[in-house]
C-alpha cells in the first residue's frame, strides 16, 4: 500500500500533463489528521518552496486554522493541482482531472478524511464537476465537505478573507459537533 510519502515523491516528478514544465517544485501537501484542506492551486512562493499556503496567503490560512482549534500538523493541507501554473494560466479541466485522478484521490484514500474543506472554486469544481460557489460558500454539502474561499483568493479580496473568516466560524461549530 502506498503511503502520503510515497505519493509526494511521485508528484515531485510527475510529468502527467504540460504543467510541470513551468514548476520549479511541485506541492504535493503536507500535514495529518482526519481534518484535510484542498485549496485552488500553488501560487509562485509556494512553488519556489514546495510547500502549500506560504507567504501573505498562508498567514491568512494560519489565521483561520487558528479559528477552528487546528494546526497545519493537526490536518492535510494541499491543493487540487499540485503543479504552480506559470503566467497566470489557470489550470484546465484535463490537467485538474490528471492531478485529482492520479494523486488527490490517493491522498483521501489514504487520510480517510473525516470533513473535506475545498477552498476555492477550481477545487470545489473538481470534487464535484461543478455547483455555484457562491450559494455553496459557507456551507456542509453530504456531511463530507465545507466550501468557502481559498486563501490566496482572500489576500487579495479583504472581502473574501471576511467572508472566509464568517465561513470558518461556522466550520469550528460543524469540527465541534462531529468530534474531529
Amino acid at each position: 500500500m502506498k503511503t502520503l510519502y510515497d505519493l509526494a515523491e511521485g508528484i515531485r516528478r510527475c510529468t502527467s500533463c504540460p504543467l510541470w514544465e513551468g514548476r520549479t517544485l511541485a506541492v504535493p501537501g503536507e500535514g495529518s489528521g482526519k481534518v484535510m484542506f484542498i485549496g485552488d492551486v500553488p501560487e509562485a512562493e509556494e512553488n519556489r518552496m514546495g510547500r502549500p499556503f506560504v507567504g501573505p496567503s498562508g498567514e491568512i490560512f494560519d489565521e483561520m486554522l487558528e479559528i477552528v482549534h487546528l494546526t497545519r500538523e493537526t490536518c492535510f493541507v494541499t491543493n487540487a493541482c499540485k503543479c504552480h501554473p506559470v503566467h497566470g494560466h489557470k489550470p484546465n479541466l484535463e490537467e485538474l482531472k490528471t492531478c485529482k485522478e492520479e494523486w488527490l484521490d490517493e491522498q483521501i484514500g489514504i487520510i480517510k478524511p473525516k470533513l473535506i474543506i475545498l477552498m476555492g472554486d477550481l477545487s470545489l469544481k473538481l470534487m464535484f464537476g461543478g455547483g455555484d460557489f457562491s450559494k455553496l460558500r459557507g456551507k456542509v454539502i453530504d456531511q463530507k465537505f465545507f466550501v468557502t474561499h481559498c486563501p490566496h483568493e482572500a489576500y487579495k479580496h479583504p472581502n473574501s478573507k471576511k467572508q472566509m473568516k464568517k465561513d470558518f466560524e461556522k466550520l469550528d461549530l460543524f469540527l465541534r459537533k462531529i468530534k474531529v
